[in-house]
């Protein structure tokens, strides 16, 4: 079976060996995808709808992998005891519903070696929280599929977390330190778009109407710069 480039990313930064517990595990791809392969031994797959979780079950029984995969209906990690994986992953939603899943879950959360995470939106906040939670950003990656920007994470617990700049935090220090092609792709997306938007705003008829959003507009101009003179610097 073949996974999408998203999907593949999130299945290269599992740890070998690792249990996994995929949330919002969708049709299942992934936990299938892992133990096929031998990556994994066994998986525990999660999510919040019934849909989902019937339609991973199917998946699961096609390639005959029930002894193997576990299948819950499970809001969160609220279905999930301590101890019972090792990875844990959440991609393909929202970052807000992230943060809520990995605060409500907390105490469970603790139990993971690692987690791999793939949130959609407010990214930069998210790597604010997930680093003020005591985890740290070990391995970052990006991938762009079907006109989607995907940016991924593998974070571990660590006892002192270093500082990030603005930019490290908005668009993620490993991608900046690896010069990532994909996210020179984002940043210059990125800078065309507020670009886009300064000078309709500029030509408004009431200036002073939309002043405020205009300077918002250029201060992102000039954190995708910094990042791009960062990301050229290397």
């Amino acid at each position: 079976m073949q996974l999408s480039l998203r999907l593949s990313a999130i299945a290269e930064m599992v740890t070998e060996g690792n249990r996994l517990v995929d949330v919002g595990c969708d049709h299942g791809y992934l936990p299938v995808y892992l133990v096929l392969n031998k990556k994994i031994p066994s998986a525990i797959a999660m999510d919040v709808r019934k849909g989902p979780l019937s339609r991973a079950e199917e998946h699961i029984a096609q390639f005959g992998m029930e002894r193997y995969i576990e299948t819950r209906l499970s809001d969160g990690l609220a279905a999930l005891s301590s101890g019972e994986g090792d990875t844990l992953v959440i991609a393909g939603m929202g970052g807000p519903l992230m943060e809520r899943i990995l605060t409500d879950g907390a105490s469970v959360r603790e139990s993971f070696g690692e987690m791999i995470l793939q949130p959609q939106s407010d990214i930069p906040h998210f790597r604010r929280f997930i680093r003020a939670q005591g985890w740290e950003i070990r391995q970052e990656d990006m991938v762009l599929e079907d006109g989607k920007f995907y940016p991924m994470m593998r974070v571990t617990k660590a006892e002192s977390i270093p500082p990030y700049s603005r930019e490290e935090e908005a668009f993620g220090k490993l991608l900046l330190d690896r010069r990532h092609p994909v996210l020179k792709e984002y940043l210059l997306r990125e800078l065309r778009i507020r670009n886009d938007i300064a000078g309709k705003l500029a030509q408004a008829p009431k200036p002073s109407a939309v002043a405020e959003r205009l300077q918002e507009v250029k201060e992102e101009q000039q954190l995708i710069l910094a990042a791009l003179k960062k990301y050229e610097s290397l």
